[in-house]
């Protein structure tokens, strides 16, 4: 996501051509590169990442981390 956003970025700033052909190069090696290391699990994750469980506590611990806290 974020070379992508530098890419547009570099494009509406005027910057050489090479500097955009060179971003966007990045921004699509990184997934393919993933996908082929890790698979479709992996670029999902990557490219919609999981959103963090709500804690039920303030502090943030899962329930395992609380207990052991609380000895």
């Amino acid at each position: 996501m974020v070379f992508a956003a530098l890419t547009v970025l570099a494009a509406a700033a005027g910057l050489p051509g090479r500097i955009v052909v060179a971003l966007a190069a990045i921004s699509l090696a990184i997934p393919l590169a993933v996908a082929i290391a890790g698979g479709g699990r992996l670029t999902r994750e990557l490219l919609l990442p999981a959103r963090r469980p709500e804690p039920d506590s303030g502090l943030g611990h899962t329930p395992e981390q609380g207990e052991r806290f609380v000895t």
